[in-house]
């Protein structure tokens, strides 16, 4: 009797066929699937292979349609793989070696003879055009390590053995596409021909395996997506994201700088940027004694043996500088805050009445970053975090997670971020030997938070396996203006510091009882946020952030006195403003004001001389009804109320 298995369709329904095999484009189909021109892969037990998999036993079926996140990756991973044929044929002598997906698009490192440049990409891409026009098979072939390795050596592709030899496996996969062999653990698309819309955005340099010891290679980057109007809508996405690139803006609006002299990765803040930032801080603060929070200080250095008990010296020593002598013992910069705050707290028993304590901190610190890897504001090795540590009872941690919850959010819409994924981590429950703590106290941390996310009823996403060694935490990711998600707070349990340190209280008891910890950072880096900040406003910040929110433009010299008495009204008001009475045409004055995006542009002459009011112009082009002085400081004053 013939044997047969059974296939499911996830969710629906199932067949028996022969076990004579079906490959996975065949199983779709006799299971009713009639849109397979849409589909990129297929689920096989959950696992994601190509459609050309043969199933000989009985499986859960899935289709993973194209425009699927898991679709899109099969795409722009098969697009790099085109690119990489495509640069081979023009450029024979270039040696391929990784060449993954990422978010919207791909990239493949190549070692050439010099480096590819942006006007190389025109000719890769009408190559890859007429790959993609050939409806090119991608094939799929296992073979063992030491024929892949034989194979890639005798085609000069060095890289690749190394890769294979690293692999110590005794087989490996490749695939195919017309005259070019990859190795590759796939999946990929059927063909070259489902790749719709793709296009080479630029070059950047790499070190191979991200080692600066080892070769600088060439990466081109690309996009891919499902159809051209897709695609259309990303590129203008990417102009609009280079408008807002808070480099360019941070230069034009002479917010800072970074200076190859002073260190890279190191900020200096200039008047204008140093103004809002003072801003972020007062506001930081206002809201933080509010919140029942007390303000910390703490040094820039500490003793080596306070990284030791801490376990940095163990687990974070290659992201802090090194030891400097002072006095014959070794002294670090600071990469956190928690030890210092640790210290406060066991400076003197605590009792369980003074509990939860709650102290804050705008803290700098240091942490190294490869130089390949610094970004503006976004990535830097020296910034100030808006730290804080909880030191609660069992008791008060649920109401803890939830008060930092409220205040981050509160924090995060204050500044004009109403959108944000939530991200929950949780240890991974097979492999519970990665984490300190028993299982009540990681039942009950993971517990608590997810208690507080319900009761604010937020939507999260459980991610397992993601929580810190020493705990569970929450992520939010705010969303900008053009869609971009950006980390921000996180809100983590500690397990490990308190037991480190022997911190106690005196309970009810009388006797001594380890207190819980919680480290929480809701804006993250005043650096990091402050570029998060310039690319979401496009420089353009409301009025209470803008450093300058008035300008008071005079037509003629005449109108100056008059002028002056404005900007001393003004200023007596405490608005932010900057007199321009320099003997220029209006329509240059007007200009440059808007470039420097001033909300109020307040134009004075003959006419506003004899009303006494002012004329205004905001800097998106519309004016305002003529004012009176008074009147335009209640104007600004009723901008500003959502925050007192």
């Amino acid at each position: 009797m013939e044997k047969k298995v059974t296939l499911n369709l996830k969710g629906s329904t199932s067949i028996e066929i022969p076990a004579k095999g079906l490959n996975g484009f065949q199983a779709l189909m006799a299971l009713g699937i009639d849109s397979m021109g849409k589909i990129a892969g297929i689920k096989i037990n959950d696992q994601i292979k190509d459609l050309s998999t043969e199933i000989t036993t009985s499986a859960e079926l899935e289709p993973v349609y194209i425009d699927s996140q898991e679709g899109l990756q099969i795409l722009r991973h098969s697009a790099a793989h085109v690119m990489a044929e495509a640069v081979k044929d023009l450029f024979p002598e270039a040696k391929v070696t990784i060449g993954p997906a990422i978010k919207n698009g791909f990239y493949y490192d190549f070692d050439y003879e010099r480096a590819f440049e942006a006007k190389d990409l025109h000719s890769i891409e009408k190559r890859m055009a007429e790959i993609i026009e050939d409806d090119l098979p991608f094939i799929r072939t296992e073979i063992t390590s030491s024929e892949a390795i034989e194979f890639f050596r005798s085609q000069g592709e060095t890289y690749k053995v190394e890769l294979i030899e690293d692999l110590s496996e005794e087989k490996v996969s490749i695939y195919r596409q017309g005259n070019f062999t990859d190795l590759c653990r796939g999946p990929h698309l059927p063909t070259t021909g489902k790749i719709k819309a793709f296009h080479l955005t630029h070059v950047a340099g790499a070190y191979w395996r991200g080692d600066e010891t080892k070769a600088m290679l060439s990466r081109i980057y690309g996009i891919a997506f499902t159809d051209q109007e897709s695609l259309d809508a990303h590129l203008k996405n990417l102009e609009e994201a280079k408008k807002r690139d808070h480099r360019r803006l941070g230069r034009e609006l002479d917010l800072f700088s970074i200076h190859e002299d002073l260190g890279a990765g190191l900020i200096l803040w200039h008047p204008k940027g140093g103004t809002i930032r003072t801003i972020i801080e007062n506001f930081w603060r206002q809201e933080h004694y509010k919140a029942g929070y007390e303000i910390v200080y703490s040094p820039h250095i500490g003793r080596a043996n306070l990284w030791q008990t801490s376990g940095h010296l163990d687990f974070y020593q290659e992201n802090m500088y090194s030891p400097m002598d002072i006095d014959g013992q070794d002294f670090f910069l600071k990469p956190m805050n928690c030890p210092f705050h640790i210290m406060i707290y066991r400076s003197r028993t605590r009792s369980y009445r003074e509990l939860p304590l709650r102290w804050a901190e705008m803290g700098t610190v240091y942490r190294y970053e490869r130089s390949g890897v610094l970004h503006g504001l976004l990535r830097v090795r020296g910034f100030t975090q808006d730290d804080a540590h909880i030191f609660c009872r069992p008791d008060q941690i649920e109401d803890e997670v939830l008060r930092c919850l409220d205040l981050a959010l509160h924090l995060l819409r204050s500044f004009g971020f109403h959108e944000y994924d939530v991200i929950l981590s949780v240890r991974d429950l097979e492999r519970k030997e990665k984490y300190i703590g028993d299982d009540d106290m990681w039942e009950m941390a993971e517990g608590s938070l997810v208690k507080a996310l319900e009761r604010r009823e937020l939507p999260y996403k459980s991610e397992e396996g993601e929580a810190v060694f020493y705990g569970p935490k929450i992520d939010v990711k705010i969303k900008d203006a053009l869609g971009r998600a950006w980390q921000c707070t996180t809100i983590q349990f500690d397990f490990n510091l308190p037991e480190r340190f022997d911190m106690t209280f005196i309970g009810k008891d009388g006797q001594e009882h380890r207190p819980y910890m919680v480290h929480r950072a809701l804006l993250g880096s005043l650096e990091r946020f402050f570029g998060i900040l310039i690319e979401h406003y496009a420089g353009a910040f409301p009025v209470w952030l803008a450093p300058v929110q008035a300008i008071i433009l005079t037509i003629t010299d005449r109108n100056i006195p008059y002028g002056e008495d404005l900007f001393e009204t003004l200023f007596g008001a405490g608005i932010r403003v900057e007199p321009d009475f320099r003997n220029e045409k209006l329509s240059f004055k007007v200009r440059e004001a808007q470039t420097k995006k001033i909300p109020y542009m307040i134009i004075i002459g003959d006419k506003e001389m004899e009303s006494g009011n002012v004329t205004i112009r905001l800097r998106d082009g519309q004016n305002l009804p003529p004012m009176s002085p008074k009147e335009l400081i209640e104007r600004i004053e009723d901008e500003l109320k959502c925050l007192k």
